[in-house]
């Protein structure tokens, strides 16, 4: 079975061999293609992997191509894994926001629509690709920001392309493991966004989770999730939230946060990546390896007290290659598996188009991917849900006709975005970083 990595050359790509390789791993993996842009990153990160491979049981033949056709060709699995811009473009997204007093990160607010605006272009390009050269092959997308990214990849590909990310799967397995139980099989209920969503509902053998939960200062000090929202929030929800809504939620302390430290996370991981490229030294893994632990140490450091650090139980989940994984194996044996994964809507939440991307529960087989019936969302969940998908749908289409004024529109509606005007800054100043967003027409 061939796997092709389209950014073949990022800094994660030796997570996905890692896992492909493991004595453990849930499929066998014949051919690991890696296709990017840039040789010399190719060549590092082939590096890295040569090393991994001579103590790995399973390696799979590696191969690199600057040639996306022969990337793809014969491939059963995509792996969508790029950033356009690189690091320096993500410190560009969140400085550009913080600059005019909006929260500055990656994949929420309006560094991720500027994200968006010079990433789709080349994903649309790169799904006609994948298209006319590779029609049976599933597309696992992990492109951030991912849901706008695999809603824009549906058009052209339909259900065959998936986005997973490994924070919703996590919240669940850290809910179950804080309640005490270890089951086979996990009856859930999520619903959301990429990067906004809400677990609603946990149950085991008709067991709900979800009050002894909420009613133990013990189980919520176990959920990373509810130590950095507030037990006292978590319970007026009556859910737990994905992580990435304490932006969110704490929109004004998160930005000034972002704004009074140092540097940016995206300015932090430009630094070491920048230097890890660079100069890679006589011990490529080595090198990679201590970037990959500075990487993970500041993860989401905005939104923790000074000092606190990340439990071992908060990166439970193996991380997206393990989701990656996991979806892999359901599809290519039958055997089922229930994920968290960034689908089609048709008709999951009415008030959103069937054509929408959400992320919800879903069982994987030798069929597909089919979503299940979830609880109505509604009141403020909803009224969240349906502003940031309008903000979404309005960046996909300004990408798709190029159009400058639906880019505006897009800023405008996001909750982030306080102003029209702010709106036309934001727009202004990113065109004058960006040539894929200050070449969009009227």
């Amino acid at each position: 079975m061939k796997l092709t990595i389209v950014g073949g050359g990022g800094f994660r790509v030796p997570q996905v061999f890692e896992a492909i390789a493991a004595a453990d791993a849930p499929v066998r993996i014949d051919e690991l293609s890696l296709f990017d842009v840039s040789e010399s990153r190719l060549t590092t990160i082939r590096a890295v992997i040569e090393q991994l491979s001579a103590r790995s049981p399973a390696p799979p033949r590696i191969t690199v191509t600057t040639d996306l056709g022969d990337a793809l060709r014969h491939a059963d699995f995509v792996f969508s894994a790029v950033r356009i811009g690189g690091t320096h473009g993500r410190t560009v997204d969140e400085r550009t926001a913080l600059e005019l007093d909006v929260l500055g990160q990656e994949t929420v607010g309006p560094g991720g629509l500027a994200f968006a605006l010079r990433t789709l272009p080349f994903m649309t390009r790169l799904a006609a690709t994948i298209r006319d050269v590779a029609p049976e092959a599933w597309v696992i997308n992990f492109t951030n920001p991912a849901g706008i990214v695999t809603e824009a990849m549906c058009a052209l590909l339909g259900d065959r392309v998936v986005g997973i990310c490994d924070t919703p799967i996590g919240l669940m397995r850290r809910a179950v493991a804080a309640a005490g139980v270890s089951p086979e099989v996990v009856h859930f209920d999520y619903v959301g966004l990429n990067h906004l969503g809400w677990l609603r509902s946990v149950s085991v053998d008709g067991d709900h989770l979800m009050p002894r939960l909420l009613g133990s200062d013990e189980a919520l000090g176990q959920i990373e999730e509810a130590r950095l929202m507030g037990f006292d929030w978590v319970r007026a929800l009556g859910a737990l939230p994905n992580e990435y809504l304490y932006y969110y939620y704490f929109t004004r302390e998160a930005t000034e946060r972002i704004r009074s430290a140092p540097a940016t996370r995206g300015e932090i991981i430009d630094r070491q990546q920048t230097e890890f490229f660079s100069a890679p030294g006589d011990d490529p893994l080595a090198a990679w390896t201590r970037v990959r632990h500075e990487r993970e140490a500041t993860y989401m450091a905005e939104s923790r007290r000074d000092g606190e650090r990340r439990l071992a139980s908060d990166v439970d989940g193996g991380g997206y290659q393990r989701v990656a994984l996991d979806l892999m194996a359901a599809l290519t044996t039958g055997a089922q598996a229930r994920m968290i994964l960034n689908v089609r809507n048709n008709r999951l939440v009415p008030q959103l188009p069937d054509d929408a991307v959400v992320e919800v529960g879903c069982v994987v087989d030798g069929d597909g991917v089919h979503p299940w019936p979830i609880a109505p969302v509604t009141g403020e969940m909803l009224g969240l849900l349906t502003q940031v998908k309008s903000a979404e749908r309005l960046v996909i289409g300004a990408a798709r006709d190029r159009s400058r004024e639906l880019a505006w529109r897009a800023f405008a509606a996001h909750p982030f975005v306080d102003s029209v005007r702010v709106a036309q800054l934001l727009l202004e100043r990113y065109s004058e970083q960006f040539e894929a967003i200050a070449t969009l027409g009227g």
